[in-house]
């Protein structure tokens, strides 16, 4: 009976520690998450913002390039840092399918904002850099780029 109770109790204390657990990575339009679940995850992250005419004419590229890469994780980073209450419109407004984060990369993987926008950043699954892109990329381009950097992984 003793025991029964020490492991209920146990069972209680495991669930609330599970329950608190927190996500390091808040997104907009798709799930919160871990650094831990991305790991081992080929990641691209696009700073854009909607004044800036190549971004948003990078979008639907963008895009197209997530959808037929499904063995990589593609997110957006809006470059004003905005809310989601003011990001939520513009995303609409541009048609943003892919994940937007809101916490900021510099937080998860060390990107610093850059000078300009378009910006695109290749993360292997190791969570390293391995390449930097400052001008808009086609869906040709990144498909080039993915391609390469998977053959020297």
């Amino acid at each position: 009976m003793y025991a029964m109770k020490i492991k209920i109790i146990q069972l209680l204390c495991l669930l609330i520690l599970i329950s608190c657990q927190k996500n390091d990575i808040e997104v907009f339009n798709g799930s919160n998450t871990n650094i831990s679940d991305l790991n081992g995850n080929w990641i691209v992250i696009n700073y854009w913002a909607d004044w800036c005419a190549p971004c948003i004419k990078e979008i639907p590229e963008l895009n197209e390039f997530a959808q037929e890469n499904k063995d990589l994780v593609v997110y957006t980073f809006n470059f004003d840092q905005l809310e989601v209450e003011d990001l939520k419109p513009i995303a609409k407004k541009f048609d943003i399918q892919v994940p937007s984060l809101i916490s900021h990369p510099r937080d998860i993987w060390g990107i610093p904002t850059p000078p300009a926008v378009p910006a695109t950043f290749f993360i292997n699954p190791n969570g390293e850099i391995t390449s930097s892109l400052f001008r808009p990329q086609t869906k040709e381009d990144l498909n080039k780029i993915f391609s390469e950097l998977k053959e020297t992984f």
